[in-house]
């Protein structure tokens, strides 16, 4: 049995749904062309980034960065309002990704865990004020800290409650804030890195040690081994003096017999 379908008769049409999800934007920028406030704040910003990287050489379960946007929301991309952290980082993510900037819904909605700020004179309020309420309320970022690498007094720091309020961290005697996600402290040294000489926000761990970069790392190595081949060079000359009293006190002995009318070699 056929069925014929007069020219006047039509399918119904499929319903057209009433809302469609917006796309992405594909027009997102990652460098705005403005450099760090100083030389200082630039290295200030790699010490942390690059000591991180070495503490942590043997895991691929984070990613760290510095002076990247994070898009975090379709408006924000829009107007592009918005720099990214001096220094941040997030856990539990592919850390060997490549990545121009850090983009939320692309990261399946994980912001950073962790947030410093390396301020200025003239991005103070904005670092303890706007984005502090930002890393708060939006972010959810866990630590957040901020520096003003030309100040030795102004390291700040704060940790999310239970109610997802930030609350100060309470320094130790040396001034240094511990970074619970981390499990690392914040606090200063002063030193020469990349040929200035400042006070520096640095890494300690657990214990109070300093954590390196790669390249104190490979002096300690270098100085460690040094150490290790001048005590076997000192091993090596107490051996040779030991045997040449040894071989002293055998040819005293042997002239002794020979004096008694004795051959040492008859001896043996």
């Amino acid at each position: 049995m056929s069925t014929n379908i007069t020219p006047n008769q039509s399918f119904p049409a499929p319903p057209v749904p009433d809302w469609e999800p917006t796309p992405p934007p594909t027009d997102l920028i990652f460098d705005d062309g403005e450099p760090l406030e100083s030389n200082r704040h630039r290295i200030g910003m790699n010490v942390l980034i690059r000591s991180l990287q070495q503490a942590w050489a043997d895991r691929n379960d984070y990613f760290v960065g510095g002076n990247m946007f994070v898009y975090y929301s379709r408006t924000q991309a829009r107007n592009r309002d918005f720099k990214g952290p001096d220094f941040f980082v997030v856990l539990n993510v592919e850390g060997t990704a490549s990545r121009q900037g850090w983009v939320v819904w692309d990261e399946d909605g994980r912001y950073p865990d962790v947030i410093v700020e390396l301020m200025s004179p003239s991005t103070k309020n904005v670092d303890i004020g706007e984005k502090k309420n930002l890393y708060e309320g939006v972010f959810r970022t866990r630590d957040y800290f901020v520096f003003d690498p030309f100040d030795s007094n102004s390291l700040q720091g704060w940790r999310l409650d239970a109610n997802f309020r930030y609350q100060p961290l309470v320094a130790n005697e040396q001034g240094w804030l511990w970074c619970e996600t981390l499990e690392l402290w914040l606090g200063t040294w002063e030193g020469t890195i990349d040929r200035e000489t400042a006070l520096w926000l640095r890494f300690y761990d657990r214990e109070g040690n300093l954590v390196f970069l790669p390249e104190e790392a490979e002096r300690q190595r270098a100085e460690a081994e040094r150490q290790r081949a001048e005590a076997e060079s000192q091993r090596a000359d107490v051996e040779r003096q030991r045997a040449d009293v040894e071989r002293q006190r055998a040819e005293r002995l042997a002239a002794r017999l020979r004096e008694l009318g004795e051959n040492p070699e008859d001896l043996s």
